[in-house]
């Protein structure tokens, strides 16, 4: 009614009627009704649409695959505005795994270009990609909370009430008991306070008042997942979860599966549907590749799976230049907003200063991330 009347509708009207409609999904069980996330369906209905529809003809493909990247980014900036957490990201990774491996085995295979030992080699590096990933999924270095208010009381007592210059991950900043409850620090977000307090073995710690805990050193509270992680780097769309001590191996190991795995797969595909070309001019000069349907499928998935890795590619370039200086995207984004950073190699890295002990002390402490000495190692006593 208020559309026809040419009325404005009241400030969140839109988030109340999603709502409602996300609440009122859900399929038939003998249990009962089970309730589906809204944002697993978009990926499993729009992308094996869009992906034939460019098929149809070059000028589609250029349009879709180049305004989808656009589409994706756009919801990414939506949710990071409201601190959501969504499982659209996992579900359009997931899916479009499948989807691409699917196509692979229908359309490339029966060619007869791909021999079996090929297949398997794909199929292996396709598993092992997804025991990493469903390792990085788990556990991230989560702190306990605090069982009872007591505990957390006890532990309020005990911090100092007095001004302490520095923080736990290396940045500068002075902060008072007072100001812990009601204001943020170094960028992080409201109600958490960068109160370090020195222990007994002289490791920093800060207080978090959502969590009510003493965090370690580079410890930090994830907004999104509402709790406190071990040498928190940052909270991962793409895994729905947190990359912290825990995880961030495994995270890592993941990522490069998936490199080695797609562009093995875009090479394999490319050398079947453009034969007589090597891969690289294939992928931009490809004659023939919509002189039949199945091929411009074929043609089409590689492309979209090209622009997926080139993302990916640059998610990893990032991580593996952060290790190499010992430093967490949580770091970077603080001393990036305090100004206390170098920025290397054209601002692809911010090294803090304050962790870094060489290129192979650096990897040899990432590799023993989680292991029980670490959190005693000397990498967190300033």
């Amino acid at each position: 009614m208020l559309w026809l009347t040419c009325k404005s509708l009241p400030p969140g009207a839109l988030e109340r009627i999603a709502d409602a409609v996300a609440d009122r999904v859900r399929i038939p069980w003998f249990a009962g009704a089970v309730k589906i996330n809204i944002s697993l369906v978009p990926p499993l209905l729009l992308l094996p649409v869009l992906l034939h529809v460019a098929a149809l003809h070059f000028l589609l493909a250029l349009l879709i695959l180049t305004s989808l990247p656009a589409l994706v980014l756009w919801y990414y900036y939506l949710t990071h505005r409201r601190k959501e957490r969504t499982v659209f990201f996992l579900s359009l990774g997931l899916f479009s795994l499948g989807y691409m491996y699917y196509v692979f085995l229908q359309e490339v295979v029966p060619r007869g270009s791909v021999e079996y030992s090929q297949v398997v080699i794909l199929t292996c590096g396709l598993v092992l990609m997804l025991a990493a990933l469903s390792r990085a999924k788990k556990d991230p270095g989560y702190l306990p909370s605090p069982t009872d208010n007591d505990k957390a009381s006890c532990q309020l007592m005990d911090l100092p009430r007095k001004k302490v210059t520095g923080s736990s991950n290396g940045l500068s900043g002075v902060t008072t008991l007072g100001a812990a409850s009601g204001r943020a620090s170094n960028g992080e977000a409201k109600g958490y306070s960068r109160l370090p307090a020195e222990e007994p073995e002289g490791m920093r710690k800060d207080w978090c008042t959502k969590c009510q805990l003493v965090r370690p050193a580079r410890a930090g509270h994830c907004r999104l997942c509402g709790r406190c992680v071990r040498r928190l780097d940052h909270h991962c769309v793409w895994i729905n979860s947190c990359v912290g001590e825990q995880n961030h191996l495994a995270f890592i190991l993941a990522l490069s599966l998936f490199m080695l795995t797609s562009v093995y797969g875009i090479t394999l595909t490319l050398g079947t549907v453009c034969r007589g070309w090597t891969p690289l001019v294939a992928l931009f000069y490809c004659p023939g590749a919509y002189s039949d349907y199945s091929s411009a499928l074929s043609f089409t998935c590689v492309w979209y799976c090209a622009i997926v890795t080139a993302g990916m590619g640059y998610i990893l370039l990032i991580q593996l230049l952060n290790i190499s200086y010992n430093v967490t995207e949580r770091e970077a984004r603080l001393a990036l907003h305090d100004n206390t950073g170098r920025r290397l190699l054209g601002g692809l890295v911010i090294d803090t200063g304050h962790y870094n002990r060489g290129f192979l002390c650096n990897w040899s402490h990432f590799f023993s991330l989680g292991s029980p000495a670490l959190q005693r190692s000397a990498e967190d006593i300033v």
